[in-house]
């Protein structure tokens, strides 16, 4: 079904949205990802090869920054025409009691998951295929379930789905489906072993 497929994956290089990819990679598709450390970014773009990506593209970006993701999505379609898949992913996190919390580090969360957010999507678009692109957003529960310690996270998260329905409003006339999805904790991965301290 994905076989030679384009796909899109900001934040690829860990956690969930490394499984994304090479799911796509083992299905035939031609991946790209993006994150913030060059080394991370290698170590992804080797995975994805052996894992059977059709092609590979790797980028070091940090989603903050627009014109740098935008540079990253018209490189990639100029490799291999329009986007068929776009996953949203990168996102920043730690635990913190608002009244603690600095204005820096909670605009740091803002900034690279909601901002990073609409730059990725709204860089893609001119390149999404239209119709028939797909857009996921990767999102997490505290969009609607507060959690202490999460403020940051909780707001940055509501705001994320909400863009998400919004420009499913606005790209659902360009045959262009936007969703978002919000898994739950994940064993092994860098998120859960800093939010989760089992004793």
């Amino acid at each position: 079904m994905f076989e030679n497929a384009t796909v899109f994956v900001a934040g690829g290089t860990s956690g969930i949205n490394l499984g994304i990819a090479t799911a796509f990679a083992r299905a035939g598709a031609k991946v790209a990802v993006l994150s913030r450390r060059p080394e991370k970014v290698e170590a992804a773009v080797a995975r994805l090869r052996e894992a059977g990506a059709a092609d590979v593209l790797g980028f070091a970006a940090d989603v903050r920054d627009y014109p740098a993701v935008a540079a990253a999505l018209a490189q990639t379609r100029a490799r291999w025409g329009e986007l068929d898949v776009l996953i949203s992913g990168a996102a920043g996190n730690f635990l913190a009691p608002a009244a603690g919390m600095s204005s820096n580090a909670f605009r740091s969360v803002m900034e690279i998951d909601l901002l990073g957010t609409f730059h990725v999507m709204r860089a893609a678009y001119e390149h999404l295929r239209k119709p028939g692109a797909s857009v996921i957003n990767i999102t997490a529960a505290q969009s609607w379930m507060p959690s202490p310690f999460q403020a940051h996270v909780c707001a940055a998260k509501a705001g994320v789905d909400q863009l998400t329905r919004t420009l499913a409003m606005e790209w659902g006339s360009d045959g262009i489906r936007v969703n978002s999805i919000a898994p739950g904790p994940i064993e092994g991965t860098e998120g859960v072993a800093r939010l989760v301290h089992l004793s």
